[in-house]
């Protein structure tokens, strides 16, 4: 059984009712107990998903991670 699934897909093509759904299919994952981690720029995403791993450039091809939760 999978018990991980990482999401990179447009997001930020859907529109807003797409994007509504999306989350509502998500939300209904992690419900089950599956973990879910999604790739995204989309602010709405940002602001419905309680906890982050943020990559900040840092210059020289670098980065950092941060955990980030509500």
């Amino acid at each position: 059984m999978i018990e991980s699934l990482f999401i990179d897909e447009g997001f930020g093509s859907l529109d807003p009712q797409s994007l509504a759904l999306a989350m509502e299919a998500l939300y209904g994952l992690q419900a089950l107990g599956r973990r879910v981690g999604v790739i995204s720029h989309v602010q709405e995403m940002h602001e419905r998903i309680p906890v982050q791993i943020q990559v900040e450039p840092l210059g020289n091809e670098t980065s950092q991670m941060r955990l980030v939760s509500d």
